[in-house]
C-alpha cells in the first residue's frame, strides 16, 4: 500500500494479493492513505452537484437494473424540457453550479431536443457546468451535445471483465461500451467511468481489471458503488455488495487515479446510514443531491430502498451540507472541474467555449 501511494500503480497480481489479504488494520491504513492523497490534490473540498433524473424509460435490459426494459411493473415517466429547466432554475437558486442530467437510454430525447436543452441551460446560467448521463449514443450526437455546451459525460463501464459484462448486459456489447468512452474522451468531454462492487460472480481478478482499466483510461470522474439488488430483476435474490469492499475500491481508485473526482454515491448512503460520509473519508470528494421533482423520485429506482426520495431539494442540500461538515470536510458549490481536465492542452479553448475563466 505504501508503494501504491508513492507510485500510484500496482500490477494485477499485486492488486489481487492486496484485496485478498485486507484486514481491519490494513483497511484503516488503506483509507488513511486514500484520504491523504485526496487532501493533497483537492484539500477537504466536497463538490455538490445537482442531480436531475429526467426519465426512467430505458431500451436496455441490464440484469441488475430496476428500470430495465423488461420490468413491466415500473411506473415510467419522462420530464418535458420545460420541467428539466424548472429543476435547474431551482437548483441554481440553491447555489448549484453543476447540473447532472441522468436518464435511462430513452430515444424520445433526440439529439435535437438534448442539444436545445443543453444550450438553453448554458444560455440561462452560463457559469454552470452541464453533465450528461444518458448512456450510449453515436459520435454525431455526442459531438452535437458537446458543441451545445455539455462539458461532462458519465458513462460507467460497469465492469472491465468481458465475461461479467456480457453475462449482465444481454442487449449491449463490451466492445461498444469501451469504444463509447474512448469517443467521449476524444471529443473533449470530462469523462466519468466506474463500476459496481459485489456483482454476482465478480472476483478479485475482475476488480483488479477495473482498477487497471481506470488507470489506462485516466477518467475525470469515477463512480463506484455496491451492487444492490432490485426486486423486479433476475438478480433479486443475490446478496448485495458489502460496504467494506466498496470502500476498499473507492480508496484504491483514489490512489490509482489521484486527480479524479469520486462521488460518495446515493447507493453508499442506501447501503449504510453513514455510507456517504465513510466514502468521503476513504477518498471520495463529490456528493450529488437530488433536484428531481418529488413526484418522480420514487420511480427512478435502480435498486431497492433508495434513500432521499422524499426530501425537498432545499432540505436535501442543507442536510447534506451539515453532514459533510460534521464528517470533517467543507462544501464547495463551484463547478469543481477535475484536476485531470484542467491540465489538458484544450482547457483554454473549452473554457472560452463554456464561458468560464
Amino acid at each position: 500500500m505504501d508503494r501504491l501511494y508513492a507510485q500510484e500503480s500496482l500490477d494485477s497480481e499485486e492488486i489481487i494479493l492486496l484485496l485478498e489479504n485486507l484486514g481491519p488494520a490494513s483497511r484503516r491504513w488503506l483509507r488513511t492513505l486514500a484520504h491523504r492523497k485526496r487532501t493533497e490534490r483537492y484539500g477537504t473540498k466536497v463538490y455538490l452537484r445537482g442531480l436531475i433524473e429526467f426519465s426512467n424509460i430505458c431500451k436496455q435490459n441490464c440484469l441488475y437494473c430496476g428500470i430495465r426494459s423488461a420490468n413491466k411493473s415500473a411506473s415510467r415517466y419522462r420530464l418535458q424540457l420545460e420541467e428539466i429547466m424548472d429543476c435547474c432554475r431551482e437548483g441554481y437558486d440553491l447555489g448549484y453550479r453543476t447540473f447532472v442530467l441522468q436518464s435511462g437510454e430513452d430515444d424520445w430525447y433526440t439529439a435535437d431536443k438534448l442539444a436545445r436543452l443543453t444550450a438553453d441551460i448554458k444560455r440561462s446560467w452560463p457559469d454552470t457546468a452541464v453533465t450528461l448521463s444518458i448512456g450510449e449514443r453515436d459520435d454525431e450526437t455526442y459531438t452535437r451535445l458537446f458543441e451545445a455546451g455539455a462539458e461532462r459525460f458519465l458513462l460507467r463501464h460497469e465492469t472491465a471483465s468481458r465475461r461479467l459484462y456480457e453475462a449482465l448486459h444481454p442487449t449491449m456489447t463490451f466492445e461498444n461500451r469501451l469504444d463509447r468512452l474512448r469517443a467521449l474522451k476524444t471529443i473533449g468531454y470530462q469523462v466519468g467511468a466506474g463500476f459496481m462492487v459485489g456483482l454476482p460472480g465478480q472476483t478479485s481478478q475482475d476488480l483488479a481489471e477495473d482498477l487497471l482499466y481506470l488507470k489506462e483510461l485516466n477518467p475525470d470522474m469515477i463512480g463506484i458503488g455496491p451492487f444492490l439488488p432490485h426486486q423486479a430483476t433476475p438478480l433479486k435474490d443475490e446478496p448485495a455488495g458489502t460496504l467494506e469492499a466498496t470502500l476498499d475500491m473507492i480508496a484504491l481508485a483514489r490512489l490509482f487515479v489521484p486527480d479524479a473526482l469520486i462521488p460518495a454515491t446515493t447507493a453508499m448512503g442506501t447501503a449504510h446510514p453513514y455510507g456517504r460520509e465513510l466514502a468521503l473519508q476513504a477518498g471520495a470528494n463529490v456528493v450529488m443531491p437530488n433536484l428531481s421533482p418529488l413526484s418522480v423520485r420514487p420511480k427512478y429506482t435502480l435498486y431497492d430502498n433508495k434513500i432521499c426520495t422524499g426530501d425537498e431539494s432545499a432540505q436535501c442540500r442543507f442536510c447534506l451540507e451539515q453532514r459533510i461538515e460534521t464528517a470533517g470536510f467543507r462544501v464547495d458549490m463551484g463547478r469543481g472541474d477535475s484536476l485531470n481536465w484542467l491540465s489538458r492542452p484544450q482547457i483554454k479553448m473549452n473554457s472560452e467555449r463554456s464561458g468560464c475563466s
